[in-house]
C-alpha cells in the first residue's frame, strides 16, 4: 500500500519517512506528487485538524493520506500553545520567534512541566479512517540546547533521555517522541 503524507513541514515529513519507509510500498511528500495546496486547520482538537488534512489530500491524490497535528502543551499557560504552536507568535511567524515568544511568557514560572502531542490520522478514498495519539513529556527550559529537530525541539527536555529533542538524534527521538508513539498506535490499528 501507498501512503501521501498531508504536510508541507520537511521536518515532519522526513521523520515520517524514516519511520513508516518499511512499514509500507511508497510513502510520498505532497511536492512528490505535484500537489500543492494549504489547509486551513479549522478543528478545536489536534485529532479534528489531523483528519481534515488527510481528508482532504486523500481526496486530491485519490490515495490513503497520513494526516498529523501535533503541539507542545505547557501546564503553566493552560495547555498553550497546544493546537496554535505553530503560529504561536502571529500568522506569519517562525520557529525563532515562537520559541523567543514561549521563553518570554514563561519567565518567572516555577511549573515547566509540558508535553508534546500528536494526533494520527490515515483517511481511505472510501472515507474510512483511522486515528491514533500519543505524547511525549518533558520540561520546559529557558535557553534553547542543541542543533537538530525542528519547531519547539530545543526546548524540550525529555523525561525519557534527559536530552532536548533537539540534542538527540533523529534515531532516538524517532523511538520517544510524540509522533513515533502515536505512529506506533496507529500502525497497531492499521
Amino acid at each position: 500500500m501507498d501512503l501521501i503524507i498531508a504536510t508541507n513541514n520537511m521536518g515532519k515529513l522526513k521523520e515520517f519517512k524514516q519511520i513508516l519507509s518499511d512499514k509500507f510500498d511508497h510513502v510520498y511528500g505532497l511536492a512528490e506528487k505535484g500537489i500543492e495546496v494549504e489547509i486551513e486547520e479549522t478543528g478545536s482538537t489536534f485529532t479534528e485538524n489531523a483528519l481534515i488534512k488527510a481528508k482532504t489530500i486523500a481526496k486530491i491524490a485519490n490515495m490513503p493520506a497520513l494526516g498529523d497535528d501535533s503541539g507542545l502543551c505547557v501546564d503553566a499557560l493552560g495547555g498553550a500553545p497546544g493546537i496554535y504552536s505553530a503560529r504561536y507568535a502571529g500568522e506569519d511567524c517562525d520557529w525563532k520567534r515562537n520559541n523567543l515568544k514561549i521563553v518570554e511568557d514563561m519567565k518567572g514560572m516555577q511549573n515547566r512541566k509540558c508535553h508534546f502531542a500528536c494526533a494520527l490520522a490515515v483517511y481511505f478514498p472510501d472515507d474510512t479512517y483511522v486515528v491514533a495519539e500519543g505524547k511525549a513529556y518533558g520540561t520546559l527550559l529557558d535557553a534553547p540546547r542543541g542543533d537538530k529537530g525542528f519547531g519547539y525541539d530545543p526546548l524540550f527536555l525529555s523525561d525519557d533521555t534527559g536530552l532536548t529533542f533537539a540534542e538527540s538524534t533523529a534515531e532516538q527521538k524517532n523511538k520517544i517522541s510524540h509522533r513515533a508513539r502515536a505512529l506506533a498506535e496507529l500502525l497497531k490499528k492499521l
